[in-house]
């Protein structure tokens, strides 16, 4: 963590999260309390159907719980209007999913671009195209890029608009061994240097060593949370 003092930055309490398909209900979530602290590097582990995205998309304010409480720092999400909702992920949220969500006809440079529009305050768009270290690429289109280079350049987008914090749905899931290791240093690298709290869900258990936490899911439950003593870096992880 940046910080040694424990600072949340999500705080929430009796999340449950249930989906009525016809007769049939699924619990998503089941009364979850958690505390996220500034500039944490958090890893949610856990199986398909754990309630991982779930989670993740309730903090991101992409959803909503069917019951329960959660708090982004002092603001209350739970009962925000969608306007509200909206205002708080274009402010404050980055988000990084499995595919990557570029525009084909789009350079590096126009699709990391395309969100400075709706932020006041973003960070050059170059530096956030340099932090990912695709600087060279920055004139390409993402058809001439490999599936990290493509992974990256939705890691400088979510970025480039100062985020508290960047929330990651199997950002590695659609990549390879090496590639993999990549895309988290440049993850990690956001975290150490710009104090971003990291929320990052994987299946993936090897990745769980260059977290700060690692939040165990199972069944919509918080199985245990396991604090890391010595984080690893990216380059030494294994799987």
């Amino acid at each position: 963590m940046a910080d040694t003092v424990f600072e949340p930055v999500f705080t929430a309490r009796g999340l449950t999260k249930t989906y009525v398909t016809g007769e049939v209900e699924v619990r998503a979530l089941r009364d979850v309390d958690l505390d996220i602290g500034r500039g944490e590097f958090i890893v949610l582990l856990g199986p398909s159907g754990s309630g991982k995205s779930t989670l993740l998309n309730i903090l991101g304010g992409l959803d909503v719980p069917t019951s329960g409480d959660v708090r982004f720092g002092v603001h209350r999400l739970t009962g925000a209007s969608e306007s509200d909702l909206t205002t708080y992920r274009r402010e404050h949220v980055g988000f990084v999913f499995q595919f990557y969500n570029l525009i084909p006809s789009l350079t590096v440079r126009e699709n990391v671009a395309l969100v400075t529009d709706i932020v006041e305050h973003p960070m050059p768009i170059d530096e956030a195209i340099d932090l990912v270290g695709l600087g060279p690429r920055r004139h390409h289109f993402p058809s001439q890029l490999s599936g990290g280079e493509q992974q990256r350049v939705a890691i400088a987008r979510a970025i480039v608009k100062r985020p508290d914090v960047l929330l990651c749905d199997e950002p590695t899931g659609a990549l390879d061994y090496q590639t993999g290791k990549l895309v988290l240093e440049v993850i990690a690298k956001i975290n150490a240097d710009l104090g971003t709290t990291a929320v990052v869900i994987t299946h993936n258990a090897a990745i769980a060593g260059m977290a700060d936490r690692v939040i165990h899911l199972g069944d919509g439950h918080i199985l245990k949370i396991e604090t890391n003593p010595h984080k690893l870096a990216p380059s030494e992880l294994s799987w």
